[in-house]
Parts: structure tokens; sequence; C-alpha cells
């Protein structure tokens, strides 16, 4: 028996342009001769679809499009995610569900059972658990089908938990011969390096074939790396899809064999592919072509800048340099050297005017109080006016230039360089930020080297440095792991050894820094627990443990 894993990446609420997608990715499986065509969770309604799940027309028109699907399947069978109604007396009115299409008709439905609640996930929000699992017969063989988290009930992962019920067990029990779980599983570089080996840790305890196929694409500040497989019943890998781009691997059952995409050849290197592709899929999504930066000429305009190049085409790319009397010379020449490089618009708009006539005009309201971070501030909201004004009218996307570690801490400026439609790198931490600057950097300079190498300033005061108001990026970086992504409060993380001061630092700085984080542009998401929706802390509280 040939199964195909069809890795699409569907677009949430295009049911038509996800049904018109299933169908040519279905012809060319059976082009290929497979048998049966494996497609990822909820893929007529693209994943997530939130709320758009309480619009009853939404719900139709995916059953209708599931209908439609099925009179048309005929020599190779499909297994389709859509949303199914949920038909008892009690809970959500609706299921997560899978569809076995074959021979014209629905031959089976089958419904999530583990409906995760954690980080960005919120299901119980929308459906009901599925109850007691069940096999199908499909071309000689058992098959149990299974949707993502059902496959994840024995994960090792922190952020996971651990759950009561274990479906791949029970199918297995119900006597599958091959288990399939269809998935919209979101990229993290943890997940990446773990989900794989958990997936083919699964065939082997369980001593089955499993045939895992994945979503590839962005979904606003989701991404999804594809990296579908088929695993042996003793682990072994038969078959491997490419990852950050849609793929359609052919798996002998019978024989035990596949082909076996080449992984991207680092973390780095998955980070450049997720993020151009977050980047474009959002852009694209959103009805934007064009995207604008503001160039500072330091390591994170540049880096998005290049991201964006890489996303969208270097002609659809504005770069935009504003400096003030703080500027370097340096910094300027480097953002137009990147400029040449990247083959990206460029042009230079000086605001030191615009500063001059602020301070003058705010001068009286300010008598008697020194030059603060006010003006600092004032020169990134004056940038902000500049970049967006510049985005309504030419209709280019805002790309927001801030790190995870200045987002972290609130080293950055509302409404001036948080100003924007999506934050590409906040995400990433700045020693991250480096890496994947070096890595653009193989082959050939991409990003200036002078960018890379010179003290990171924000360049909003005489002769400044990062390093005046943060701890070094290393130590910070650190604190904010076991802090932001691991949860750990201040004196778990002094006991790793960090001084107790700069811990205090740097837990107080996200603390109060929440209500600019609630403001902010969606986040591109690489780590397990990005700032967005999957961090869901109080900004107005009255716990100081951190």
């Amino acid at each position: 028996m040939r199964i195909a894993l069809a890795q699409i990446s569907p677009v949430v609420g295009d049911v038509d342009g996800n049904l018109s997608s299933i169908r040519g990715e279905l012809a060319r499986a059976e082009e290929a001769g497979a048998d049966l065509c494996l497609f990822p969770e909820l893929c007529l309604t693209g994943y997530p679809p939130l709320d758009l799940l309480e619009r009853p027309r939404f719900i139709r028109r995916c059953r209708e499009a599931l209908e439609e699907l099925a009179t048309t399947v005929g020599k190779t069978g499909a297994i389709v995610g859509f949303i199914d109604r949920n038909m008892g007396d009690t809970g959500k009115p609706l299921h997560n569900a899978a569809a076995l299409l074959a021979d014209g008709r629905i031959v089976s439905v089958h419904h999530k059972v583990l409906l995760p609640t954690y980080d960005v996930f919120d299901e119980h929000r929308y459906f009901t658990p599925g109850g007691p699992v069940q096999v199908v017969e499909y071309g000689g063989l058992k098959l149990g089908i299974s949707i993502c988290e059902d496959a994840w009930s024995k994960a090792e992962l922190p952020s996971e938990p651990r759950y009561v019920r274990d479906p791949l067990q029970e199918l297995v029990d119900a006597g599958a011969d091959v288990l399939i779980n269809i998935s919209a599983s979101p990229f993290t570089l943890t997940k990446r390096r773990q989900r794989p080996q958990m997936m083919r840790d699964n065939a082997a305890r369980l001593s089955r074939p499993l045939l895992y196929v994945n979503q590839v694409g962005g979904n606003d500040e989701l991404l999804f790396d594809g990296h579908s497989l088929a695993a042996g019943p003793d682990g072994s890998l038969w078959a491997r899809c490419h990852e950050f781009e849609e793929d359609l691997r052919l798996v002998d059952v019978t024989a035990g064999s596949g082909t076996v995409a080449e992984l991207l050849p680092g973390e780095e290197s998955a980070v450049i592919a997720g993020l151009a592709r977050g980047t474009r899929d959002y852009a694209h999504r959103c009805g934007f072509k064009t995207a604008l930066v503001g160039l500072s000429g330091g390591i994170d305009s540049a880096l998005v800048a290049t991201l964006a190049a890489r996303a969208l085409g270097p002609h659809n790319v504005w770069g935009v340099a504003m400096p003030t009397r703080y500027s370097s010379e340096g910094s300027l020449n480097d953002a137009q050297a990147l400029a040449g490089n990247l083959g990206i618009h460029y042009r230079v708009f000086g605001i030191d005017g615009l500063f001059q006539q602020f301070t003058d005009e705010l001068s009286p309201l300010f008598e008697g109080k020194p030059a603060d971070v006010t003006e600092e501030n004032l020169q990134a909201r004056i940038r902000a006016v500049v970049l967006m004004s510049l985005s309504n009218k030419h209709g280019h996307l805002l790309l927001t230039t801030g790190n995870k570690s200045e987002v972290a801490t609130g080293y950055c400026t509302l409404y001036g360089d948080m100003a924007g439609g999506l934050a590409v790198i906040a995400d990433l931490p700045k020693t991250l930020v480096y890496r994947v600057a070096e890595q653009f950097n193989v082959g050939g300079e991409v990003i200036p080297a002078a960018i890379i190498h010179k003290p990171p300033s924000a360049e909003l005061a005489p002769d400044q440095k990062d390093s005046d108001s943060l701890p070094p990026y290393d130590v910070l970086d650190q604190i904010l792991h076991f802090h932001v992504e691991r949860g750990e409060d201040t004196q778990a993380i002094v006991a790793r050894g960090f001084d107790a001061d700069v811990v205090q630092q740097v837990t107080r700085l996200v603390r109060i820094a929440e209500y600019k984080r609630r403001q902010a542009p969606p986040v591109l998401k690489i780590t397990s627990k990005a700032f967005g929706g999957g961090r869901r802390m109080p900004i107005a509280q009255g716990w100081w443990g951190s």
C-alpha cells in the first residue's frame, strides 16, 4: 500500500482556496500511484481558525466543502482535517475531526481526543474531545487515525502536559495495523529537534508504522515547519518532507520505503527559513506586497531587512535611515552598505529638525526638568510617525526591529520603534540575532561586518551603549530564558549561580514592561514561550515574587 504525505500550506478561513489546494495535491498523489493521500489537521479551514468557529456560515461552508471533495475522490483515497458538528447532548458544538474519503463518499469520521490548552492552544474553547477511538479498514489494512495532540500523550517536553489517555495505544488495542497522525504543530526550535524523534519513538513503542503529516507556512504569529515523516515499526525513518516548503512524499507501507529529504543544516538556517516564510505569508495573506524597515545601521534592523528581502524579494523592500545629531556617520554608512548588498530601495530622511522643533515646543511643559529618556523616546516616536506615514501612503507593511531581549526588558519605545504591523525578530534573543546574522554571511558578506561587530547602541543620546542600561546580553539572555521560557522565579534563577541584583533587575524590567508588550504587533514565534497569545500575564497585578 502506497500512502502520500501531502504537506500543504492552508490559509485560515480560505475554505475554497484550501479545497483547491487539496484537490491539486490529491491529483498529484493519484498520478504518482498513491492508494491514499494524507492532509494536515483542519486543512479545509486552516489552523488555527480561532473565533471563525463561532460563525455558523463558516461551519456550513466547511461541511459543504468536505462533501464536495468527497464526491470527487476516486482511485486515491484521502484523509482530510475538517470541523465536525458535535451531535451529542453535552459539550462544545464542534469536534476537531478527520475524514477518510474514498469511492466518492465519506467513509468514516474520527474526532480528536486530546485537546491542547496551553501556550498558544485553546482548543477546549471550541471543541469537544472525541470519545472511544475507532479503526477503519482501507486497502486491506486497519488504519488508526489520530489528530496532532493525540500523539503527544507521552511527550517529555516540559511545556506539554502528560495525559491520562493514550489515543495511539488505544488505536493499537483496537487492532490498528498502521498509525496515522494528521497535524498542525507549530514550529519551535525545541520541537524541531524533539517532535520527529517523538514520532519515531511512538512507532517503536507501539511496534506499528506511523505516518505523520504536518502543515507548512505561517498563520499570524505561528510558523509551521512541515517536517512530515513516516517511521517504521522499529522507529526507523522511512520518509521525510522538507522543512518550510510544500512537499509530497510517497511511502510504500508494505515495503517500508520512501524518500528522505535533507534537513536544513542547523538552527540558524531553520530560523532564517521560518522567519522568511512567516514574513512572506503574513504579508501576502494580509494583502501586502511590499515591506518597510527603519534602518539604524544596527544589527537588529539589518537582520529584519535581510529577512524581508529573502521573504519578499529585494525590489519589494524599502529601507529608510532617519538620523539625528546622535547618529554616527558609521551607522549611516553601514545602513547604506547593507541596502547595497541586499539590493533594496534606500533613502535617508533626517529628523533632527523635527526633533528640535518638538523639543522647542515642549520646553515650556518640561521647564525645570532635565533631559532624560523622554527626549530619547521622542526621537523614536518621530521616526515612527515618518515610517507609518510612508506605510499609509505607499501601502508598505512596516516591520518592527526589536529583538526578544529588548522587548522583554522594555528596552523599546511604545508608539516608537514598537510601531508596525509585524514583529519579525521579537522572539529572537539578542545572542541568537548575532548567530543568525552570521549565518547569512556564510558564503559571502551580506550584512556588513561592521554592523555585526560594533557595540550595540540605540544612538538616542551621546556615546550611548546598550550596556549602560542592561546586563551583558550573554547573561541577560540566559536569565530571560529561565524566567520567560521556563517560568522560573528570581530565587530559582539566583540558585543557578546568577548575581541576585542582576536577576532582580531583569525580572523587574520584564514585569513592568507588560503593558508595552500588550500593545505590540504579532510576534513570529520560534521559542517555547514567545510574547503574544501563548503568554498571558496580567498587567495590573500584585504578585511581586516574579
